[in-house]
């Protein structure tokens, strides 16, 4: 057994029952659990390793609930710069045809470096492109080298343009070989135990991307497995119009013919969501990824985050793919949602600690986890700390918690996830980051240039 212990934390924030925030706090670690929390008189004194926290603020790991990784490769391209949601996935979709398995591992770890270094520690990821020899176990052979607790979900696309959809015929896959897929990948990677690193999410791309049959038949596969299902679900005003014209019914409908509802079930983005819809995500314990740094990138508008909260649903964050929001930094997510709610809806809408908050333990509910997203005794050891003494926070120590929120994004100082300390004084301890970025501006430009 190894032992950690994080101490003399300026403020530490614990997400708890009772949401303290404790000044000189520490958290104590055994192997991967928490074991103690509290003032640091009264954890244990002495561990293996003992990091003084002094000038910092500690709370758990944010948790980032929708992502694209493989997008890192395509963000600021010219052809997309100024589309919404259809237009500019139409000029993406050709170059992401020519993915290789590489391409995948790399931009999955260059995601994540980015996720880890804003103090997120679990994360999703939303694949449902696969060509070229592409398999989602690229993202997750990358994701056991950078040591990022992760959802690797397997997504799909069946239906082209010719039958009806958005991606051209050349992007989507035989439907029976999804689901074999995707019952190969959940029987070879998926984890369902108790602080489980790996866990597999059954997860067809979109209403306008594959069929009824294939929603269902997922939804099936999911439940005879016990793994989570996830999706986009009205994102835009097109998305809920596609679903009207070729359904009959709307996005919220549509997914609960399908049993697509349930705390099992998460849908990114839900922009359009209509009063019914979060009715019925609130009743049934569905959650919702919101992305709102990518929702303002395509123009999709404004989620009713505020009322999707007081109808009970599950909200957590998502900073969504690399090329519709261009970065991957989830404190700096947090920062957009609470002044995007603000825009929308006046400054009551969201508080700075409800935005970590949704970070954190939103996160967590929507990935259906109970283990991750507060700092308590038997919770998984994920911990970040964030340094309070630079010039982004100078003035603002008046509040510190609140200060992260309301300042200009910090750099994680230091990141545990599972009980291994990631990023050790602002740098990441599992990669080199420099060379990983030059191999992944490469193959950003291998991937691109027949585009330019």
């Amino acid at each position: 057994m190894t032992s950690l212990l994080l101490t003399n934390a300026d403020i530490l924030v614990t997400m708890d029952a009772q949401r303290r925030e404790i000044p000189g706090g520490a958290v104590y670690v055994e192997d991967n659990r928490i074991v103690a929390v509290g003032p640091a008189a009264e954890v244990p004194q002495r561990a293996d390793t003992v990091l003084d926290m002094r000038g910092h603020a500690v709370l758990p790991g944010l948790v980032n609930t929708h992502h694209h990784m493989y997008q890192t490769l395509t963000r600021a391209v010219p052809a997309a710069q100024d589309a919404e949601l259809f237009g500019w996935l139409k000029a993406l979709y050709p170059i992401w045809a020519r993915l290789t398995p590489e391409m995948v591992r790399v931009s999955t770890q260059t995601a994540m470096a980015e996720l880890i270094l804003s103090g997120c520690t679990t994360s999703s990821d939303h694949l449902y492109i696969y060509p070229n020899g592409c398999r989602l176990d690229d993202s997750i052979e990358g994701a056991e080298e950078i040591g990022m607790r992760f959802h690797a979900a397997r997504g799909a696309m069946s239906v082209g343009e010719s039958a009806g959809g958005l991606p051209p015929d050349s992007v989507v896959e035989d439907e029976a070989a999804i689901l074999a897929d995707t019952r190969r990948l959940i029987e070879r990677w998926h984890d369902p135990e108790r602080f489980a690193m790996r866990r597999i999410v059954v997860a067809p791309c979109s209403p306008f991307s594959v069929s009824r049959g294939l929603m269902r038949d997922a939804a099936e596969l999911a439940r005879h497995y016990g793994v989570s299902l996830h999706t986009h679900l009205a994102e835009n005003d097109d998305d809920v119009r596609y679903s009207l014209e070729k359904f009959g019914m709307t996005p919220a409908a549509y997914a609960a013919d399908l049993g697509w509802t349930g705390p099992d079930v998460w849908h990114a983005h839900c922009v359009k969501l209509d009063r019914a819809g979060i009715a019925l995500f609130g009743r049934t314990g569905t959650g919702v990824a919101h992305c709102p740094c990518s929702n303002m990138r395509l123009a999709s508008g404004i989620a009713p985050i505020r009322q999707m909260r007081c109808e009970g649903v599950p909200v957590g964050l998502g900073v969504d793919g690399s090329a519709s929001n261009d970065g991957s930094h989830m404190l700096g997510e947090a920062r957009q949602a609470m002044l995007l709610a603000r825009v929308g809806s006046g400054p009551a809408a969201m508080t700075a600690r409800e935005a970590l908050e949704i970070a954190t333990l939103g996160g967590a509910k929507v990935l259906n986890r109970d283990d991750i997203g507060a700092l308590a005794p038997g919770m998984a050891a994920d911990i970040v700390a964030f340094d309070l003494r630079g010039l982004g926070m100078a003035g603002a120590l008046h509040d510190p918690v609140a200060a992260l929120t309301f300042c200009a994004p910090q750099t994680v100082a230091w990141s545990v996830i599972n009980g291994k300390i990631v990023v050790r004084e602002g740098r990441l301890t599992t990669l080199d980051t420099k060379a990983l970025a030059a191999r992944h501006n490469a193959l950003a430009a291998a991937l691109v240039r027949d585009e330019a």
